[in-house]
Formats: C-alpha cells, sequence, structure tokens
C-alpha cells in the first residue's frame, strides 16, 4: 500500500494518509502563464537511477514554484501521468496549463545528460527544446538554468512575469549526500512501510556526507513521524527522533519553506496555535506562492478558528495547483460539512472519491452527511458498496440511535480506532452518558489530540454545545491574534520603470526594431534584447507587457509581419516563396507564421499577398 503524509502532529498527534489511484478526471479552463512538469524519463543504463529523474523533476517544480503569477501543477498532480503516457491536449484541459515540460535524464558515472521540450497545449507546438551535458557536480547550476529558461519561454510566449536571477541555490558540495537524499526523497514518496527503511537509511547517509545539508533532517522528520503515528515502531521513541531531525534542520536553515512548513505543521497540531501557524505560512508562502500543502494547511488553520471563507479560498487555490490531490478535494468539503451543507459536502468527496475509490476520509464523511441528512438507503449502499470502510459498523449505530431512538451499549461495542474521527466521544453522546462524554473531550483537548482539533465545528458534537461545562471547555482553546493579523495592507500597482524613464527605453526599442532590425535575428530572446538596451530583463518585461500591451513574442512577431507585407510586394521577392520571405524576416517556424499573421491581419498569408498584389 502507498501512503501520502498529509500531517505531523507531535507526541499526541496522527498522520493522514492515502493511497492515490488516479480516475476520471474533469476538464478545466487553462490559464496562460501555467505549466505542468511531467515526470522526467529515466534513459540511464541503470534503472534504479529513477530515483534520480523523480528527485530532479520535484526540484524543477519547486524552483518554478517560486515564481510569482505563475501556475505550477504541485508534484502530486503530475506524478499522477507517470507511467501513463496521454496526449498533451487532454493533460492540458485536466489540469487547466497551456504549457507542459517533457524531459529525460541519462546519468552516467561523472556526467548527466538532460534533454527537455516545452509543449503548448492547446495545438501541441513545441516552443522550446534543449539538451544540457554537464558534470553532475553541475547539477545545481543545471536545474537553475533549466528552470530560468522554461520560465523566460512563459514570459516571452504569455506575458509579463518577474524572475528571480536565481531559482534553485546549491544546498550541499557533496553530489553524493544529494544523490542520497534524493534517492531518500524516493522511497518516502512510496509511501510503502517496507520502503521507509530504506528512505530512512538514505537520508542518514546524506546527513553523513554532509551534515550541513539541512533537507534530509526533514525528510527524516516526516519518516519518523509517519512510523510514529502508524505503528512502524515505537511511538515515544519515533517523535522522539522526529523533534530531534525537526530541531537540527532548522538549526541549519530556518529560512526556507520546509522549515517554515514543519514550524507551521507543529503549532497548528502540537500546540492547538493555528494563529501562530498561519504567520509561519505566510513565511513559507512568500518564499513558494504555489505550495499547495502549504495552501491547504493555511486552511485547516481557518478551519479550526471558524473562518470558513477565508479556509475555502486557500483550498481553492490549492486546487488550482493540484487538481488531481484527494485530500484538496476532500479539504474543500470539509469545510462545507462543518458547516453543515452536506449536499455541497458530498459533491466534494465524490470528486475525491473518483481518484481513489478507497480513500478512508472521503468515504467516513461521506458516511457521517447521510446520518446527518437521514438518508438510512445512501447510507447501507456506501457501506455495502465499500468493505473497506473502517468503523462501517458505528454508522449504523449512530444512525439508529439519532433518528430512530435505538440505545447504543457502548460497552458491548469493539473498541473504536479512533485515527481519524472522535468515535468515543460520539458513541457517548448518543447513548447519553453526558457527563462520561465531556470528561472524555475535556481529556482530548488538554492533551490536544488531533482528531479534536475541529470539535467545535463538528456537527455530530451539537448535543453538547448548549451545556454549560462544554462552554466553559471551550474557552481559550487557541492562541490569540496579534495585531498584523488583521491589518490588510492596500495593494499597490508595481511600477518598475518611472514613468518619465519609459519613453526613452520605448524609443530605444523602437530604433532597434525600426533602423537595426533586431527583430530577423535569430533566437532573439527577451533577455537578449534586455542586455543590448542596458535594462533588466524584468523590467523589460512588464514595459512590453504593461505599457506596450503585448507579450514578448507578440510584439516581435508584430514587426516581423509589417516586414513580411512589405517584402511581399516588392518585385524582388515575387519568386520567393511565401514562407521563404516569412524566414527572410525572421519567422522560424511555418507554423507560427501563418498562425500569428491570421490572427494579427485576419486572413492567412497567401490570401492576404494575392489581394494586395492583385491590387
Amino acid at each position: 500500500m502507498r501512503f501520502r503524509t498529509l500531517l505531523f502532529t507531535g507526541m499526541n498527534s496522527y498522520l493522514w494518509i492515502i493511497s492515490r489511484k488516479p480516475r476520471t478526471r474533469s476538464f478545466i479552463l487553462p490559464a496562460q502563464k501555467s505549466i505542468v512538469v511531467l515526470p522526467f524519463k529515466n534513459i540511464s543504463s541503470d534503472p534504479e537511477n529513477e530515483y534520480f529523474a523523480d528527485g530532479i523533476t520535484e526540484e524543477i517544480i519547486i524552483a518554478l514554484s517560486k515564481v510569482d503569477g505563475l501556475k505550477v501543477t504541485a508534484r502530486t498532480s503530475s506524478f499522477a501521468y507517470k507511467n501513463k503516457p496521454k496526449d498533451i491536449r487532454i493533460i492540458g484541459h485536466e489540469l487547466g496549463v497551456s504549457t507542459v515540460l517533457e524531459g529525460s535524464i541519462r546519468k552516467s558515472g561523472s556526467r548527466i545528460r538532460v534533454s527537455t521540450q516545452l509543449i503548448k497545449t492547446d495545438n501541441g507546438f513545441q516552443v522550446w527544446s534543449e539538451r544540457f551535458d554537464r558534470k553532475l557536480t553541475d547539477i545545481f547550476e543545471l536545474q537553475d538554468e533549466i528552470s530560468i529558461l522554461i520560465a523566460d519561454k512563459i514570459r516571452e510566449n504569455f506575458g509579463h512575469l518577474e524572475i528571480k536571477d536565481h531559482l534553485v541555490t546549491t544546498q550541499t558540495n557533496s553530489v553524493d549526500a544529494y544523490a542520497q537524499y534524493l534517492k531518500g526523497r524516493y522511497h518516502q514518496l512510496r509511501w510503502n512501510f517496507n520502503e521507509f527503511d530504506i528512505a530512512i537509511q538514505a537520508y542518514e547517509k546524506s546527513i553523513e556526507l554532509d551534515p550541513g545539508f539541512f533537507q534530509p533532517y526533514f525528510g527524516l522528520l516526516h519518516c519518523f513521524g509517519l512510523m510514529a503515528s502508524w505503528g512502524g515502531m515505537d511511538k515515544e521513541t519515533a517523535l522522539e527522533k522526529a523533534d530531534y531531525y525537526l530541531n537540527e534542520g532548522l538549526k541549519i536553515n530556518d529560512r526556507t519553506s520546509e522549515a517554515h512548513f514543519a514550524l507551521a505543521t507543529k503549532s497548528l497540531w502540537v500546540e492547538w496555535k493555528p494563529y501562530e501557524a498561519l504567520r509561519h505560512l505566510k513565511q513559507a508562502l512568500s518564499i513558494n506562492p504555489n505550495d499547495s500543502e502549504s495552501l491547504e494547511s493555511a486552511a485547516e488553520c481557518h478551519i479550526a478558528l471558524g473562518q470558513f471563507e477565508d479556509a475555502t479560498v486557500c483550498i481553492r487555490k490549492a486546487l488550482e495547483v493540484s487538481p488531481l490531490s484527494t485530500n484538496h478535494h476532500f479539504t474543500l468539503g470539509n469545510i462545507y460539512y462543518l458547516q453543515q451543507e452536506y449536499s455541497k459536502a458530498l459533491v466534494c468527496f465524490e470528486k475525491s472519491l473518483q481518484i481513489d475509490p478507497s480513500w478512508q476520509l472521503s468515504l467516513q464523511v461521506s458516511a457521517n452527511c447521510h446520518i446527518l441528512m437521514g438518508n438510512r438507503q445512501a447510507l447501507n449502499q456506501l457501506i455495502e458498496t465499500h468493505s473497506e470502510l473502517a468503523e462501517g459498523y458505528l454508522f449504523k449505530h449512530l444512525f439508529d440511535a439519532i433518528h430512530n431512538g435505538v440505545s447504543i451499549n457502548v460497552d458491548e461495542l469493539p473498541r473504536p480506532d479512533e485515527v481519524y474521527f472522535s468515535w468515543k466521544l460520539w458513541l457517548l453522546i448518543y447513548a447519553e452518558r453526558t457527563t462520561e462524554a465531556l470528561v472524555h473531550l475535556k481529556s482530548c483537548i488538554e492533551n490536544k489530540q488531533g482528531q479534536y482539533l475541529n470539535f467545535q465545528r463538528e456537527p455530530f458534537n451539537n448535543p453538547l454545545k448548549s451545556l454549560d461545562e462544554y462552554k466553559f471547555i471551550i474557552q481559550s482553546i487557541f492562541d490569540q491574534p496579534d495585531n498584523e493579523d488583521h491589518q490588510h495592507k492596500n495593494e499597490k500597482v508595481n511600477v518598475l520603470i518611472p514613468a518619465e524613464d519609459q519613453e526613452h527605453y520605448k524609443l530605444k526599442l523602437e530604433e532597434l526594431m525600426q533602423n537595426n532590425h533586431f527583430y530577423i535575428l535569430e533566437n532573439l530572446t527577451l533577455r537578449t534584447l534586455a542586455k543590448e538596451i542596458n535594462l533588466h530583463a524584468n523590467k523589460l518585461s512588464w514595459l512590453i507587457n504593461e505599457v506596450l500591451g503585448k507579450n514578448f513574442n507578440e510584439y516581435i512577431n508584430g514587426f516581423r509581419v509589417e516586414a513580411f507585407k512589405k517584402k511581399a510586394l516588392q518585385p524582388a521577392f515575387h519568386h520567393y516563396s511565401l514562407l521563404g520571405i516569412a524566414y527572410e524576416c525572421g519567422f522560424n517556424s511555418k507554423s507560427v507564421f501563418n498562425d500569428f499573421f491570421k490572427k494579427s491581419e485576419g486572413v492567412t498569408p497567401s490570401a492576404w499577398v494575392k489581394r494586395h498584389r492583385a491590387s
């Protein structure tokens, strides 16, 4: 069984984990500045280098996610297509992205060869391709170069993006330590207990090779956290190790998105401090705005606080970058469930079950919805259809107690597993053993047991909510907000070039295009043009998009079309083919030329030439 860690909750914690089996998908309108990085193929002679190809893919996803304004599909949804060939256009529709990056990796000795191609999802046109042949010691520089080139090409084709000078930084000088980290990550993400030992050994080896490399520490944190919560080893020992590696990782680097996410997870699930967790997540998202896990965690914080509107905003953003995440769909459904909007909740749970039909969280809360809606037929059908439904026998007891007045004999029932939900509390409530229920609830809150975090919003707890003792228990459960938590700064227009300088650079561009015919240069890029006029590429991108109202390719191709129209009417070019004239004017692709010409002129090049030569 494959697992995916969702929550690490400390000494009195639990983890929600899921198996992933993608099924039917709905179509999503693509965002223009968006990309999915499909898992790179391992074409090395050694099949064990699969971990290296997966690791490089994830590193590029993380790097591109740092570009604000660029929608990057998260790893969960990207890797749903691994070893499952599918038409690029369908992938684009399913994920709502305009471009796809495909690649392959060949690792041999001390060298690595990476082949990449960037493809538009609307027509399958290849925007860019490149092959890189480097030493392994240059792996971080290579990842940085590839990520920046990809971001540049998206910017040139779809609009302005501010791209940092570097998207990937060197985390270790030991290639062997990095390789061991990627190996550990590969086995960890297979979510199989049999492979967790391999992951732990690889992470420990990575630290042994470079004790100053912070990433394997956080890998070990998640491994031991999961082992603790799911009985893979002695719980107390495992949680001590998890806490140790968290602290050691923070000593090395506490300013990464991973560090802030780890601190937020501890604040929310171990310490029940959602406001503090949100402050950490704000830092994590400032570093990686597209991190779907941080967005989901922020949603969990807002849910705990009853801020359902803010929670919905966060989880919908997470779904934009990871539409194939079962947990994101569940979390959105849980927001509706806790507001007692059960029909809307069931729609979300059904979407998550389309991806993984046996996923426990959506199955169990779907059962809760049917009970609370009084739909016995739907409940029975769910239980009969899903024999794997955990604690399925208890749902019928709750239904009969709530709707038929049938007494629950708690002592005669098997002891339920409280990994996901607060079964003992619910059984005591509906067995009308209210005093015991309140004592149990108070104990669980004092111990900060993870499955009780949202007890104030849980509909099954409604019979307790009018009691004075319950009202006393819920006082001062969470931390208090700082003043800054209520302050909302007005958004400011980001003007990269002062108005008085804009005309200067517009004239310089015009001179390069009209007098020097820069548009005919082969492989002209935004960066080479920016260098020519002594302006940072981010500023030139902003100028072309925001001031001139075009993206880079539209701007350059506009000059090429005008040059084509002039040359096509000159007798000296009548013996040229239309494509030959287009190449003379800087176009290097027949399809790009034809598509752009028809878009700008409303007719095909041949129709335009025939009409104007005749006149």
